[in-house]
């Protein structure tokens, strides 16, 4: 029916919306590109197909994986809604127009999402190249395996491939053969869905040769998120105008200015990298609070190229209730020969802050703290108590080492004093260095995702855990796991 570009999409809703019919929307739409754009795609077509949200929870169903998926896809799509209105089947990040062609871009997105951290969708990837090659776990195991992925040894000099292929086998992940899935597909576009069913499908990449392309673009609407990924110079123009045109409609919602020396340090830092660029953006925006312009001096100061500490990686999973990148991180510093029990005083020091930081929260000095306070108010406000109620916490400290050395003899006081700067390190204070608040900001803003009960609940857990680890004789690794497990999934009542 028609095929247009991801800005175009706005002007094809206001048209419809002025349709009075009924059954207004196309049965099918392929949304592919880039992925933060495709994404932003999907949820702006959701919001014109099913604008009532309490409808969209039960008449709105998505897909991770179409590979494995496909004929309860087609089955849903051939199933009338219970509920009145429109019914919509996502495919979200459907691998279904891969090919063999394409294992060395898919190995290279894998490659991608685990330098981001995104160890399960490195995996994903991974799972696709092997199945589209016809490779088992087994076989990428052996030298002669690897060679097959045909890659001139790129993967035998990382380490990265390994890890994604114990972590695929860890988790019992499958490999299938997507071939045919796109026929099944196409045959049911073909076909056609009850009316007010409709599939939408999302994805980095298709080829316009298959049958299932043209049937789509013949049943249904296209809508292109792609940005040219070639480094020839038109290329790379292109690529930098939609950086900017993305910039310019975040910085326009928040009320934000970028100077020109901040821009160029951003994008010297990322490159075309969509979405790292937009997580900057709006960390920056963040932390200018009420300031109208980001300068150089705050992307110096919020975004340093630094190397990255793994335990503060896996403290920072911990506060975040991710349990996969915590428990990868957990691997990852276990094989690099971290002992289990530094590890798990890290995990109980970081606990141990964040419900510091409730009690805060909950004095007199925190009564300005709440959901959602800007940066800018955070730094002016609220870093002045804490910066107050860690000088009355240090005093008390030392009160109580003068009254237990009140007998020692004058040399042993002047020890003392040795003491206080001990004191000035304690794990009680809740910002160390206040001539840097971002961090403690971050801090607060983790705080949120747990409640004080749960925190409470994660030290008495982690006392047993101690005891487990010391004495029980249990593999230390299931120990930090289920420790792991305990703090990070949400707990009911």
């Amino acid at each position: 029916m028609s095929e247009f570009k991801f800005k175009e999409l706005g002007n094809y809703l206001l048209t419809l919306s002025k349709d009075k019919a009924k059954n207004k929307f196309v049965s099918v739409y392929l949304i592919y590109g880039e992925e933060l754009l495709y994404k932003k795609a999907l949820d702006i077509l959701l919001a014109a197909v099913l604008p009532d949200k309490s409808l969209r929870t039960l008449n709105y169903e998505p897909f991770e994986d179409t590979d494995k998926n496909i004929y309860e896809i087609v089955e849903k799509l051939n199933t009338f809604s219970l509920m009145p209105g429109e019914k919509v089947i996502a495919a979200c990040d459907s691998k279904i127009f891969y090919s063999k062609s394409d294992t060395e871009s898919i190995l290279k997105k894998a490659e991608e999402a685990y330098a981001d951290k995104k160890i399960k969708k490195a995996a994903e990837y991974v799972v696709s190249a092997l199945g589209l090659l016809g490779l088992s776990f087994e076989d990428v195991c052996r030298a002669d395996g690897k060679a097959k992925l045909k890659l001139n040894n790129t993967l035998n000099e990382k380490k990265w491939f390994d890890k994604i292929i114990k972590y695929c086998v860890d988790n019992s992940l499958t490999l299938s053969a997507p071939e045919g899935n796109d026929k099944v597909l196409q045959k049911a576009v073909e076909k056609g869905f009850p009316k007010g069913n409709h599939l939408i499908i999302t994805t980095d990449r298709v080829d316009k040769r298959r049958g299932l392309y043209k049937a789509i673009n013949k049943n249904g609407i296209i809508i292109d998120c792609s940005v040219p990924g070639g480094q020839t110079r038109s290329d790379k123009i292109a690529q930098e105008a939609f950086i900017k045109e993305m910039m310019r409609n975040i910085l326009a919602k928040a009320g934000k200015s970028v100077d020109n020396n901040a821009y160029s340090a951003m994008y010297e830092m990322t490159g075309f990298d969509l979405r790292t660029f937009v997580n900057n953006l709006e960390k920056l925006i963040s932390f200018v609070g009420d300031r109208k312009k980001i300068t150089i001096e705050d992307v110096r100061n919020v975004l340093k190229r630094t190397k990255s500490d793994p335990i503060y990686e896996l403290t920072n999973a911990i506060s975040e209730r991710n349990i996969e990148d915590t428990l990868f991180f957990l691997n990852s510093l276990l094989s690099s020969e971290f002992h289990y029990l530094q590890i798990f005083t890290a995990i109980t020091n970081q606990i141990r802050k964040l419900l510091i930081v409730k009690e805060f929260v909950e004095s007199s000095y925190g009564r300005e703290w709440h959901t959602g306070v800007q940066y800018n108010k955070f730094r002016s406000s609220i870093m002045p108590a804490i910066q107050e109620h860690d000088s009355v916490l240090l005093k008390q400290l030392e009160d109580w080492e003068n009254i237990i050395s009140k007998d020692e003899t004058s040399d042993k006081r002047k020890k003392g004093k040795s003491k206080k700067s001990k004191l000035n390190s304690t794990d009680l204070l809740i910002a160390k260095n206040p001539n840097n608040p971002y961090p403690v900001f971050q801090l607060f803003s983790k705080s949120e995702r747990f409640t004080k009960e749960e925190l409470l609940d994660s030290i008495e857990y982690m006392s047993k855990a101690d005891l487990r680890l010391k004495s029980t004789g249990q593999n230390p690794k299931l120990v930090l796991e289920d420790v792991i497990f305990h703090i990070c999934q949400k707990h009911r009542g």
